[in-house]
């Protein structure tokens, strides 16, 4: 397996293109009768493209995706329901497809009537310039992004069981307001291997469990998390190497959410080992990522390990403090500073003086070793700064 140039538009037969004006850009994904599956978010208050998506979804076929970034069409009534039917019929009408083949999803401001007029118009420059082509894929990429500091695309190249070579590619979006349940922010995902929409949703489901739902940025789950998987059937029929591929890349991507936390100066990877379940590694690898008080310590640069334990002890994961050693490491260096349940990052001593090293670099590895069990998990997150309360300050006026 390798990663490849091209983001979405790395599998061959996949379309895209975005366009943007003032603060709303639309992204169209065209492939022509794909199976399809998709995850949705889990928070009780759904947005309006999301009822619509499920909706399509329910014969497993997409030829289209539309995306507007800038306003979530949530919390809009009847009226933001109408909105994203307009969105789909417009693209269908655009590229003479039935619109139950057409996907929407929204990303944005929550509580606001979309100006379908701008969005209208960003729907026909997107669909005029679609083509296969690397920039067009960043173009997309670069249309949903709201809080972003930078697009996020994927592809990765690998090979089946019979020796067909198949592609993934991926965009996605995601900054703020990440805590998934199911899914993460917004992702779209394309392949050419030959699968069913309950094959792709298999993979789907274990993709995003183990990596997409494993990144907290701030703990609060969005109304319009939607993570999409279309495939168009051009290589050969899927099996375990597609699994692997797939989840890589989904790894890849959910890094660059966590690089690109909205504030963050750091990027934290926790990974969890010796748990007595996956679910207890799971939950203390994401308690830690969560907790305000290890990310604010991170932002200061200060290897406070004991808030560290502290949110491994409140997460319900079984523990026993005798057996925990917590390691700190960045690319360079390694400190324990716990081993086996004593302290050996204290005052004066080497361990603390190479933690604090650490914690002067972009990207710090935390591992916590439960000494229990042989199950592990990895989560992913980042500091809080003060320019994370500022932008979420200042997000809606």
């Amino acid at each position: 397996m390798k990663f490849v140039q091209g983001g979405i538009c790395a599998v061959t037969g996949v379309l895209a293109s975005g366009s943007c004006e003032d603060d709303y850009g639309v992204a169209v994904i065209f492939s022509k009768d794909n199976t399809a599956s998709a995850v949705f978010t889990q928070n009780k208050i759904i947005a309006a493209p999301v009822k619509i998506c499920k909706e399509n979804l329910k014969d497993g076929k997409l030829s289209a995706i539309v995306i507007n970034s800038g306003n979530a069409n949530c919390c809009t009534g009847k009226e933001g329901v109408k909105n994203g039917e307009e969105m789909i019929q417009r693209v269908s009408e655009n590229l003479k497809i039935n619109p139950e083949d057409v996907g929407v999803a929204s990303t944005g401001i929550i509580g606001r009537k979309l100006p379908m007029e701008v969005i209208n118009r960003l729907i026909d420059k997107a669909t005029l310039k679609l083509e296969n082509s690397p920039k067009s894929s960043k173009d997309a990429a670069e249309a949903i992004m709201t809080t972003d500091t930078f697009p996020k695309e994927l592809a990765v190249e690998s090979s089946l069981k019979n020796g067909q070579k198949f592609r993934i590619g991926g965009i996605c979006k995601g900054s703020g307001m990440i805590a998934p349940n199911m899914a993460t922010f917004l992702c779209f995902l394309v392949t050419d291997v030959q699968a069913t929409p309950q094959e792709l949703n298999s993979a789907l489901k274990k993709a995003v469990q183990n990596t997409f739902n494993m990144v907290i940025i701030d703990g609060d789950v969005s109304t319009n998390d939607t993570v999409t998987l279309m495939s168009n059937g051009r290589s050969g029929p899927i099996d375990e190497e597609f699994q692997l591929a797939l989840e890589e890349l989904c790894q890849g991507l959910a890094r660059m959410i966590a690089q690109d936390g909205e504030g963050a100066t750091k990027c934290i990877e926790v990974t969890v080992r010796g748990g007595q379940s996956i679910e207890d590694t799971r939950k203390a690898s994401k308690s830690i990522v969560t907790s305000p008080l290890v990310k604010s310590a991170f932002f200061g640069g200060d290897p406070n390990w004991g808030r560290i334990a502290a949110a491994v002890g409140y997460s319900g994961a079984e523990i026993d403090e005798k057996k925990l050693t917590i390691t700190l490491e960045s690319n360079k260096l390694k400190a324990d500073i716990v081993k086996k349940g004593s302290v050996k990052a204290f005052e004066g001593s080497d361990e603390l003086e190479i933690a604090e090293e650490i914690m002067k670099e972009k990207d710090i590895k935390i591992t916590v070793d439960l000494s229990l069990g042989d199950f592990e998990s990895t989560a992913y997150g980042c500091d809080l700064s003060y320019d994370y309360v500022r932008i979420n300050s200042e997000y809606s006026t």
